[in-house]
């Protein structure tokens, strides 16, 4: 192992935040190249502090490798405050340095909307590029519609990361932008066989019904097939832990109880679930099948007859509310998330109470949010208030819905932008993945209940440029 193979490894290490290894893998290094524990803590704590007092004149690899962690870390808080610290040193650093931090404050700038990020992408030349650098140099020529730059930043990626559908997707859409339909086509065509949010966009870019042939398949098992896949005892294992509320020990006898079956197994098992109101482990069962699936059992709808009356009061679309509560909670009517949010519609307590209040529930405390109504009640008021803000677009209402309608206001373009662009840009992962998921969910919900179906595409929409104003909702509302 060299002392640059080691260099590297520090670099990754700092890339990640992970100052106790680095302090660890210093050991391997000796004399001037010794990491200063005392300047990787206050680069860490605080970065702008460091950059602005330490001398880096004839500095050595350790402190330049430091400055630049702190520009990295500075960065995350301000793209300027960074940029104006490295003007002042950069005459210390070599070209490849140079690179290396202008692919960091892109990345940075470009999870900010900033439209600088393309002139510092350009500015990084042949640095080696994350997965994550590499995503953001995508999505930040996306928000202006580049799309020889698309097609270029989709062009450096690993084949693995360039076959994930989101990829395979905007390369087909920049190559039909450019012209080059024969090859965008190629791209789609295996890519709408796919039953996901991308599989649906690719369908409808070649003109497809997204949902074509695929509710033919029902499964109507009898009553032999049922009894069997109940009475193994990994199934009855499962059952027993999930009434007890051991959801965590349940879902771990589940995947022991589904190994090695067949798509019509995993079926039959999804239905036992079902009948036995386990809808996650039901739809959990349904998902893995292969070649033949059931998606009135991929997409159940339970507690129709107790939403209907909501439903009309608030003139919302059921399909949409089933879409978004799939995506919450799996109907498991006491989940709980990790920050606190309960039930069916995964509410946050802050804003259960406000929503409490809103509608006159009298006699409202903590423990009610687990209960069917109540839960149904507050989570649908509140989507129909985000709705409402946001001039009755499900893409920004089911944004704020997760991360707050801050954010979700935020993140919109100085410009219209496409719906889907506007979700792709999401700079937070987790409310990027719900947003494309409640709006698939969607469309297989209309389509199940019958309902006049709009394609993926027409229900992204355009998404309104920046307005002021600020949203009256709790601040943690998600």
């Amino acid at each position: 192992i060299t002392t640059q193979d080691v260099m590297q490894r520090i670099r990754l290490a700092l890339e990640a935040g992970n100052i106790t290894l680095v302090k660890k893998l210093t050991r391997y290094l000796s004399g001037s190249q010794k990491f200063s524990e005392a300047e990787l803590t206050v680069a860490a704590k605080n970065p702008l502090r460091y950059l602005s007092k330490t001398p880096f004149a004839q500095a050595n690899d350790a402190r330049r490798l430091v400055a630049l962690f702190a520009l990295q870390r500075l960065s995350k808080q301000s793209v300027d405050l960074a940029y104006a610290q490295w003007q002042k040193i950069a005459d210390n650093f070599s070209e490849e340095e140079s690179q290396y931090f202008h692919a960091g404050l892109a990345f940075a700038a470009a999870r900010r909307h900033d439209e600088r990020a393309q002139v510092w992408y350009a500015k990084a030349g042949d640095s080696v590029l994350n997965e994550q650098q590499l995503a953001w140099r995508v999505r930040a020529a996306l928000r202006v519609q580049n799309w020889n730059e698309v097609l270029a930043g989709i062009s450096l990626m690993s084949l693995q990361q360039k076959n994930e559908g989101c990829w395979r997707y905007w390369q087909a859409r920049s190559l039909k932008q450019l012209g080059r339909l024969e090859e965008a086509d190629e791209l789609l065509e295996p890519l709408s066989r796919e039953h996901n949010y991308y599989g649906q966009l690719a369908a409808e870019e070649l003109g497809i019904n997204p949902e074509a042939g695929t509710f033919s398949f029902g499964l109507k098992p009898d009553s032999i097939e049922i009894l069997a896949m109940q009475s193994r005892a990994e199934i009855q294992r499962t059952l027993v832990l999930y009434r007890l509320g051991l959801r965590v020990e349940a879902a771990k006898e589940w995947d022991w109880a589904l190994r090695g079956l067949n798509d019509r197994e995993l079926l039959v098992a999804a239905e036992v679930a079902r009948r036995n109101e386990m809808y996650d482990r039901s739809i959990y069962a349904a998902n893995r099948t292969v070649e033949f699936h059931d998606f009135n059992l991929r997409f159940p709808s339970p507690f129709r007859d107790a939403l209907q009356s909501r439903l009309r009061e608030l003139g919302l679309e059921e399909a949409w509310v089933y879409g978004l509560m799939r995506q919450e909670s799996r109907f498991t009517q006491h989940a709980k998330s990790n920050v606190g949010a309960a039930g069916l519609m995964q509410i946050m307590p802050d804003t259960a109470r406000w929503a409490a209040r809103r509608i006159g529930l009298k006699g409202y405390r903590k423990g009610l949010i687990h209960q069917l109504d109540v839960n149904l009640r507050l989570g649908t008021f509140y989507m129909k208030n985000v709705y409402n803000m946001f001039d009755d677009n499900p893409v920004l209402a089911s944004a704020a819905y997760n991360a707050g309608p801050s954010r979700a206001r935020q993140w919109r373009g100085t410009k219209p932008l496409e719906g889907a662009i506007y979700v792709e840009t999401i700079p937070f992962d987790e409310t990027r993945d719900y947003v494309k998921k409640v709006m698939s969910n969607t469309l297989y919900y209309s389509k199940l209940f019958g309902q006049p179906t709009q394609s993926l595409k027409q229900r992204l929409g355009v998404i309104a440029a920046k307005t002021t104003g600020s949203p009256l909702l709790p601040k943690d509302a998600i």
